[in-house]
């Protein structure tokens, strides 16, 4: 799945996006990401509902939007999620959210502490870009 020129941009201008996944219940929550390479990478913790949820079933959803009157941009993007735990995919993701967010450099973490979600679309939508 490609994205265009916009959508990269406005993408990667956002810090918050919601995050759904299903268990026995759907569950949606806020969540911090990057998006880097046509995939979104979320920071996760082995004890939420999200993490429990992806363990079951990988299918996922994101939306990322601003709302404003008469100016509402976003994309929605739907596929499957990749729990990436330690390795150069790891070093690399971890050292990019270590330089956006502030709360990462607060409260480090290691591989095997706390995973990344990897959620490599497979269907998008977009509109106001």
């Amino acid at each position: 799945m490609k994205f265009s020129p916009k959508e990269k941009k406005f993408l990667q201008s956002i810090e918050e996006a919601r995050l759904a996944t299903v268990g026995k219940m759907p569950h949606v929550k806020p969540v911090s990401f990057i998006f880097k390479d046509d995939a979104f990478y979320i920071a996760t913790d082995y004890k939420t509902i999200t993490y429990k949820n992806v363990k079951k079933n990988p299918k996922a959803a994101i939306s990322v939007d601003i709302y404003k009157i008469g100016g509402h941009r976003a994309v929605l993007a739907q596929g499957e999620i990749k729990i990436i735990e330690d390795g150069p995919e790891f070093a690399k993701i971890y050292a990019i959210f270590f330089e956006k967010f502030e709360w990462i450099r607060r409260d480090p973490w290691k591989e095997k502490e706390a995973p990344f979600l990897k959620l490599v679309p497979s269907t998008k939508t977009s509109w106001g870009l």
